[in-house]
């Protein structure tokens, strides 16, 4: 299906820039790892760009060119771009879930900011949810259910980074803390990014993050015994070492500005046999009923789009439509601008 270069190359893109997840992707089957690679490797690629490059409209723009490429069966000549055209071409990627990723990152793009947490899960559905409804889709399950486990995972993941980050993002005037928290605690915002400290305020609304994450992780676990045994022990193992990071922010009391938390060898090592005890057990008990509990509203539309293998509702895709309509404004005027200064 992939090219083995291909495949070689995103195996060291994710070995070098996604440590957390290359750990855990170690213990799932061949059949889903290597494609679970290639997805990873483009994704993150793509993230890598809008995150940390200077021009980041136009690497949005130029991910839905890349898109539009390889869901044309003709990707770009790169490594990344000709994996994912064959998992397309494989798994039949339902297009509202790449693009829902697209979209997130296109907030970026344009620094949108978040003022409630219901807002925050929107952006994490996007950037993070619809990276799990992928691997779900990669393992062959469409189960509704299943799915919106998955979702309810890559939300925890990301709140989780969200709640590492915050000093990081700060220093780079980035905001994903609910802007009504920093209201309730009478923060003000540019006050914040001009310095931003471990005040008492600050660690509650990290701990609040925590908090919600750590809901979903457990919410998550109920639909992991529907996955295929095979790759339980990998999907425990990334629920657990996410879930580890948010661990180490607690232990650094909630300090996320002078610390940035991560978990060591020795902890992963624990974590992934953590996991496999938890895989085990899922053989042998009944299916919990959590796993009929109703998607996040804001993960609903990536559950539609992977289960029922339609495309994504005509208002979310407006909204795609809507923030890729501003990039490419900004860009157009920022082309100007430049024209004018080298006259």
């Amino acid at each position: 299906m992939i090219a083995p270069a291909d495949l070689e190359h995103c195996r060291n893109v994710i070995r070098t820039g996604s440590l957390s997840f290359h750990a855990a992707s170690k213990l799932l089957p061949t059949a889903v790892r290597d494609p679970a690679l290639a997805l990873y490797a483009f994704c993150r690629l793509a993230d890598d760009e809008v995150d940390e490059g200077t021009e980041k409209g136009a690497a949005v723009i130029d991910l839905q060119e890349r898109l539009d490429l390889a869901y044309a069966g003709r990707p770009r000549n790169a490594p990344e771009d000709r994996a994912f055209a064959a998992i397309i071409a494989e798994f039949d990627m339902p297009r509202a879930l790449p693009e829902a990723l697209l979209e997130g990152l296109a907030w970026d793009a344009v620094e949108r900011r978040y003022h409630t947490l219901s807002e925050v899960r929107d952006y994490s559905a996007r950037v993070a949810s619809a990276v799990g409804a992928m691997m779900c889709v990669l393992m062959r399950v469409r189960s509704a259910d299943a799915l919106a486990r998955a979702c309810d995972l890559g939300v925890a993941m990301q709140l989780t980074n969200i709640a590492r980050d915050v000093g990081e993002d700060a220093r780079a005037r980035r905001i994903y803390l609910p802007l009504d928290w920093l209201a309730e605690e009478g923060i003000a915002l540019e006050d914040f990014f001009a310095a931003p400290e471990a005040s008492p305020a600050v660690r509650r609304m990290v701990r609040r993050l925590l908090s919600e994450a750590r809901r979903l992780y457990i919410r998550s676990e109920a639909g992991i015994s529907a996955l295929p045994l095979s790759a339980r022990t990998g999907i425990f193992a990334a629920r657990y070492i996410y879930d580890g990071i948010g661990g180490a922010v607690r232990r650094n009391g909630h300090d996320s500005i002078n610390f940035r938390a991560r978990t060591n060898k020795a902890q992963k090592i624990k974590l992934i046999g953590k996991a496999g005890l938890r895989a085990a057990a899922t053989i042998a008990l009944p299916r919990s009923p959590v796993i009929y509990a109703k998607p996040l509203p804001e993960v609903a539309f990536l559950v539609s789009a992977a289960a029922d293998m339609r495309v994504a509702p005509p208002t979310r895709m407006d909204g795609l439509m809507v923030v890729m309509t501003e990039l490419r404004a900004r860009e157009m005027r920022k082309q100007r601008i430049e024209g004018l200064a080298a006259e």
